[in-house]
């Protein structure tokens, strides 16, 4: 099995380089709603030394009735403000049709807990040169995530970064459960880089630094987290997303807690 390789993926997109031996900090909105907005939270990012930008285009949402995203005009907002920042842009996939027009604007493509056993849709993503983030399924466990990276890897995309982003247990005051022991896990049975969700798993504002504290300090290569300017005033998972005062403070320590790995 691919997964299971001693050889470290180093996965290299424009000048920036997400591996093992590095630490990668993703941030930006759950959704695009406009271009203003988002050159506003770029460039913010930017100030603070992130250079990834999340921000989704097309959303999977329970309900019909919630906003699904702007789509492919979304995706044109994303690119242009990804190249006026010099920032690396990830955004969700949600459907096999779509690979050919994300790879166009899109950096790195993001597969969510919905589709992680979506295999038609990771065998297409694994005939494309953009790096995949593979977020674990809300149920599923650490070996079907694997497995499920290995469908993209034995397609010919060797560029998978596994995101763990809380599974489902029978708790119910946070929105899911953020398994540290995951990240453990997935660096003894795996060879590629694992970055953690702290916003999905938690679903609460006030839970984010720590949990994210606490990721680097098991040993995760990055954070993906939902940020914004003003987060009561998002149009979607508002509760789990944090301002620029969080974000900052999440940040002050990190480089004393990758210290423990060194």
């Amino acid at each position: 099995m691919k997964f299971q390789s001693n050889k470290p993926i180093i996965i290299k997109i424009k000048d920036k380089i997400i591996s093992r031996e590095t630490f990668t900090m993703i941030a930006g909105p759950c959704t695009i709603e406009n271009y203003e907005d988002l050159l506003s939270i770029a460039k913010h990012l930017k100030k603070m030394g992130i250079n990834f930008l999340r921000a989704g285009a097309y959303k999977m949402r329970t309900s019909p009735y919630n906003f699904q995203g702007l789509g492919e005009r979304g995706l044109q907002i994303l690119q242009k403000v990804a190249d006026e920042t010099k920032m690396i842009s990830i955004s969700e996939i949600i459907s096999s049709e779509d690979v050919e027009i994300m790879s166009k604007f899109v950096d790195i493509m993001q597969v969510g807990t919905r589709n992680m056993h979506n295999y038609r849709l990771l065998a297409k993503l694994g005939k494309v040169k953009n790096p995949i983030i593979l977020k674990r399924g809300m149920s599923s466990t650490i070996e079907e995530w694997l497995f499920a990276a290995e469908h993209i890897l034995e397609a010919g995309n060797p560029n998978v970064i596994l995101c763990e982003r809380g599974i489902r247990t029978f708790e119910d005051y946070t929105r899911n459960t953020l398994d540290i022991s995951a990240i453990c896990a997935v660096k003894e049975l795996s060879n590629l880089p694992i970055i953690v969700d702290p916003s999905h798993s938690s679903g609460r504002r006030k839970m984010i630094k720590s949990l994210s504290w606490a990721a680097v300090a098991a040993g995760a290569n990055g954070l993906l987290i939902e940020t914004h300017f003003d987060p009561q005033k998002t149009v979607c998972d508002s509760k789990q997303t944090i301002d620029y005062k969080i974000l900052e403070e999440i940040l002050a320590p990190i480089e004393k807690l990758k210290e423990i790995w060194k």
